[in-house]
């Protein structure tokens, strides 16, 4: 039985075997603090595509060493870290997945504990423990986090600069996408939102100025990019606060995005507010994309608490977005495509040729 879920979806040159995709999760798994995967990256990714999920996005990986949230992201501002993204890029191909990478500057977020670091999780790393000055739009800092410093115009230039060189390793690793990270309360989202972005200058005030670096990024790595390779981008559609980003906000710039060139924006929320008030269940940011969809006429993907193969069937079967990112379930079960291609009676299963024994021989008749 064909479903949607299971349609291929083409995005410029690039042919993506279905659907249902494992959007970017930090791993905090960089023990040595210099930004290069490791064996446990391998691992993690190549088992999503041998788990049948038709791309694979890397997780936010810091375009500076200062771009980072902790000392264990990925980084991919040095040879080093690309030459290794190499092996997990081929890894992924070769078990018929696609991949991408979420590039990222942390901003007032940064320079912070990870759940299973040394410190207290979420909390900043001081300067003279190995952490970092953060950065920010403006010197407003995230709850109790250390207070960010403003970026001038000269640094303003450099974070771009930054994006784009991290975008050229991105293509020498072999990616076939990229995406900007402009959510979850991070540089770009900061510079969006009202809540963390109250500069007077070209950067602050409208939404044209607030969305300027976002912008800039974009059509620098456009310009870097085959023209054949997909970029995207993912940004929270709303705040969840007063005087914060606001849905009708993110339809806007979604529509500045796709004429910038973007082929696809990846809605989530939040991120930008301690106390923001998030209607957390199943498949809560759908609505979002669908607005963002229907709204700035941009194909989207959808995210959050997108559990079970019939509601991910239901999303794409209905246009409510083009693709489902599966996080946590990826991480509880990495099959969870092929468990979602046999719940949904779905003919060519991607199932690897030696794991065919193990699922019911009716399922692999067609």
């Amino acid at each position: 039985m064909s479903r949607t879920l299971f349609q291929p979806i083409t995005l410029r040159d690039l042919t993506v075997r279905n659907r249902v995709w494992v959007p970017p999760m930090c791993q905090y798994m960089v023990e040595k603090g210099d930004g290069v995967p490791t064996p446990w990256h391998l691992m993690h990714y190549g088992s999503f595509a041998r788990g049948g999920a038709g791309a694979v996005i890397v997780e936010a990986t810091g375009v500076t060493p200062e771009g980072r949230i902790s000392p264990q992201d990925l980084g991919l501002w040095n040879d080093a870290q690309r030459d290794a993204l190499g092996g997990i890029v081929d890894l992924v191909h070769s078990l018929g997945a696609a991949i991408g990478i979420q590039l990222a500057h942390a901003g007032r977020k940064a320079s912070t504990y990870s759940e299973w670091g040394n410190g207290a999780p979420g909390t900043s790393i001081a300067v003279e423990d190995d952490g970092w000055q953060t950065v920010g739009p403006s010197a407003t800092a995230f709850g109790d986090l250390a207070e960010p410093l403003a970026l001038d115009e000269a640094a303003i230039d450099g974070v771009v600069e930054a994006f784009v060189a991290s975008a050229r390793r991105a293509v020498e690793a072999g990616m076939d996408m990229i995406e900007i990270h402009g959510a979850h309360g991070y540089l770009i989202h900061e510079f969006l939102s009202p809540l963390s972005n109250s500069r007077t200058d070209q950067y602050g005030g409208s939404a044209e100025n607030r969305a300027r670096l976002l912008l800039r990024i974009v059509d620098a790595v456009r310009a870097e990019l085959p023209e054949g390779m997909p970029l995207l981008v993912r940004l929270s559609a709303t705040d969840w606060a007063e005087g914060g980003v606001q849905i009708e906000d993110t339809v806007q710039l979604a529509g500045w995005l796709r004429e910038h060139g973007v082929d696809m924006v990846d809605i989530s929320s939040g991120g930008n507010s301690p106390d923001a008030l998030i209607p957390v269940g199943p498949g809560y940011q759908t609505p979002l994309a669908t607005a963002v969809k229907q709204g700035a006429g941009i194909p989207v993907s959808a995210v959050g608490m997108i559990d079970e193969p019939r509601q991910a069937e239901q999303i794409t079967a209905t246009g409510l977005a083009d693709v489902v990112l599966v996080g946590r379930e990826f991480l509880r079960d990495p099959s969870f495509a092929i468990r979602a291609a046999l719940a949904l009676n779905v003919q060519d299963a991607p199932i690897p040729a030696p794991y065919r024994r193990a699922y019911r021989q009716r399922v692999l008749a067609g």
